[in-house]
């Protein structure tokens, strides 16, 4: 295949390791467990995984030379690093012992189900390391939940001798390694089940888990291209852009991109939702800043805003809940009626208050909220236009200004949705070291006996040198929570906390950001240089391990 100049490069970066994770490596076991909320419930459906010790790797004398067999999956959206995650987990192993074998499941959790799969070597994974992307063995969304699934892999796992089967994925992903390994632990099959954290999103996060992989990379690539626009509408200025940023459930790459780049306005999906707006509120709010900086004679602006949003704004979110709970109770009595019909059929079946503020809403995107659900029976938010709908109701609240002789000014919106963009990023040097990690610390766990943890690494501000490598049980994560209308085991999203130093830290100068022009443009990810440029973290990190 043919590679890049930069790609040849990025070939011979060798990811920096903890020192734990250097050479021989011991464990030290902690207190037991318990899982953040439910927890007579959570115990009960995991018998056989709950309550066990945090783990923290420390070098050790003796080298661990086990015979191991693994399979690896990549698993959910993707993200900057998966590759370099499964570069880890395979150099371990081999120094380990030169024999054992690394499988990599093909195009998600399904390649499990379906025993499609191929040795990774060593001449295969050399064309990935450090790259973006999950295209070394693709990714897919099938959710691994049922018994007959857990069997049908059984039977390849015990074909290919595998010891045990690292999922790299999300909060769903990892929520099913965690079904997994109870099934296996509870059938004592002799199956380890390992998980690694990821998500551009940075929702999977707590005091365990510093930061998602991805992240990193992904609102560096954002904030570029956010950067390239505002220095082009500073240019121009003449135009409002409307971005809409990745992250269906939380704030968190809106909210960084916000702190790399400041915008006029950045709208914060928890915050809008805690102060229990409206979707008017927000249009006023947004039309009063584009008003006072045309009376400054700058009628031009850059507005990021969160995928998620629509979900959050209270009324909405009502609406959603039960739309969600009706599509999944009833939705083969839905799906064959036409467009009229489906409005109708939606209207008669929602409460009266939810049936309201349904009529309220533009018909685009009413129809985007009654459209058919992702795989874990959610709206799929990144349909809806939100940064259309939002542009729409500041031009027809500004005319209404005008008519009344409050504003005088052009208002021309611009939109722009970065997701896909940022995925599949080559990783920073922050996000190559960190998941070189992760599947190191993967691997250890394996070697280790331990089933029903995550890979992680804390200390993740300070020199790669002093990162603390181990692992955490999933079912301290996990929650019960409402999902296609009924309560299941899941690991809780982090939101952005309002009373937390990053949200603090932009809220103190998003006043002024959004009265003056004060962008910053970070430029594309640095790969070489002083480490003071290239091997920073988010300022999202810095500011929470402050």
């Amino acid at each position: 295949m043919e590679i890049s100049a930069l790609q040849k490069e990025r070939a011979a970066y060798q990811p920096k390791l903890p020192k734990a994770l250097q050479g021989a490596v011991k464990i030290v076991e902690g207190a037991p467990t318990k899982s953040v909320d439910n927890q007579e419930e959570i115990k009960k459906l995991f018998p056989n995984t709950y309550g066990m010790p945090l783990i923290e790797f420390v070098p050790g004398e003796k080298a661990n030379n086990k015979k191991l067999n693994l399979g690896v999956i990549l698993s959910g959206g993707q993200a900057p690093g998966g590759h370099n995650v499964i570069s880890g987990l395979f150099d371990t192993l081999k120094k380990l012992n030169p024999e054992n074998r690394l499988y990599g499941f093909l195009m998600g959790p399904g390649g499990l189900v379906d025993h499609e799969y191929i040795e990774i070597t060593s001449d295969f994974i050399d064309q990935y390391r450090n790259t973006g992307g999950f295209d070394m063995i693709g990714s897919g969304r099938t959710k691994l939940e049922k018994e007959d699934q857990f069997e049908k892999g059984l039977e390849i796992i015990r074909k290919l001798d595998i010891s045990a089967i690292v999922i790299i994925g999300g909060d769903d992903s990892n929520t099913n390694a965690c079904v997994l390994a109870e099934y296996y632990a509870a059938k004592k099959y002799g199956v380890q089940v390992i998980g690694c954290p990821k998500t551009i999103d940075g929702d999977l996060k707590n005091d365990q888990i510093e930061t998602s992989f991805g992240f990193d990379t992904a609102t560096k690539t954002y904030s570029e291209l956010i950067g390239n626009i505002e220095r082009d509408c500073n240019s121009a200025r003449k135009y409002w852009h409307f971005i809409k940023l990745m992250g269906r459930s939380a704030s968190h790459i809106a909210l960084e991109c916000a702190l790399q780049t400041q915008p006029n306005i950045c709208l914060i999906s928890e915050e809008i939702e805690a102060k229990d707006l409206t979707l008017n509120d927000v249009v006023e709010n947004i039309a009063k800043a584009v008003a006072h900086r045309a009376e400054q004679g700058n009628n031009f602006g850059v507005v990021l805003i969160p995928e998620g949003l629509i979900e959050f704004i209270p009324a909405i979110g009502r609406l959603i809940q039960e739309l969600n709970d009706l599509l999944a109770a009833h939705g083969s009595d839905y799906k064959d009626l036409d467009k009229d019909a489906q409005r109708a059929y939606i209207l008669e079946h929602l409460s009266k208050e939810n049936a309201a503020t349904f009529e309220t809403l533009p018909e685009g995107v009413a129809r985007q909220l009654s459209l058919d659900r992702d795989p874990h029976g959610n709206v799929q938010v990144s349909l809806i236009e939100t940064e259309k709908l939002l542009s729409e109701m500041v031009g027809a609240k500004l005319e209404k200004w005008a008519k009344e002789g409050k504003y005088k000014g052009s208002f021309a919106p611009q939109h722009h949705f970065f997701g896909y963009e940022g995925r599949c990023a080559a990783p920073s040097n922050f996000d190559a070291d960190y998941c070189y990690a992760l599947g190191t610390s993967a691997a250890q766990l394996v070697a280790n006996g331990k089933t029903g943890y995550m890979a992680i690494i804390k200390n993740t501000t300070a020199k790669t040198d002093e990162w603390r490598a181990g692992g955490v049980p999933i079912t301290m994560m996990m929650n019960m929570e409402r999902r296609n209308g009924e309560m299941k085991p899941v690991i809780r999203k982090a939101l952005v906390e309002l009373d937390g130093k990053p949200f603090k830290a932009f809220a103190a100068n998003r006043d002024q950001w959004a009265m003056n022009t004060e962008y910053v443009y970070p430029g594309p990810i640095q790969y070489w240089g002083p480490a003071e440029v290239c091997d920073q973290p988010t300022k999202t990190l810095k500011l929470e391990q402050e």
